[in-house]
């Protein structure tokens, strides 16, 4: 169960990692699920793959597909479908906002970040937009050239202290 904690109160269930590596994100939204039975308890034992999920509309609802929700092991002899379509709980201004954004062309909305405030399962979802190949390869560029600025000063500095003392 790998929990961490952003704030006080909440705990960290699962990252889609992945999520900014492929897309640009230009807004999050902090949503609740309409969860059943089982789901919180195995949310809680970190049994839950967020990596492959997107929100889609129908009619005036947001539903998000694609999360993968482990059975629970100690649960009873009803199983729900792991990959069911779950509601997402939002206000009406939100939906009507990312309703009109998503029909723009080239914006989806993903899961971000499933993670515990207090009692409930919030869901953190991103209104993106995807990145082309050129603009990964910028990324990994700029992050492996920050890792050498950065290797340079600590061995700048290590070198320094045993000149001066």
């Amino acid at each position: 169960m790998a929990e961490k904690t952003d704030k006080p109160g909440v705990k960290v269930v699962s990252t889609n990692r992945r999520a900014r590596h492929e897309y640009e994100i230009l807004e999050t939204f902090e949503c609740g699920l309409a969860l059943q039975g089982y789901e919180v308890k195995s949310i809680r034992e970190g049994r839950v793959n967020i990596a492959d999920g997107y929100a889609v509309f129908r009619g005036n609802e947001a539903f998000v597909e694609n999360v993968h929700v482990t059975p629970y092991s100690h649960g009873d002899l009803r199983v729900i479908d792991p990959l069911r379509v779950r509601k997402l709980l939002l206000k009406r201004k939100e939906l009507d906002y990312l309703f009109g954004k998503v029909k723009e062309r080239g914006l989806a909305l993903v899961p971000l970040k499933l993670y515990f405030k207090g009692p409930r399962v919030k869901l953190e979802m991103g209104l993106a937009r995807g990145k082309k190949l050129y603009d990964k390869r910028h990324d990994i560029a700029e992050r492996d050239a920050k890792r050498d600025i950065e290797r340079v000063s600590r061995s700048r500095g290590k070198r320094d202290v045993g000149r001066n003392g």
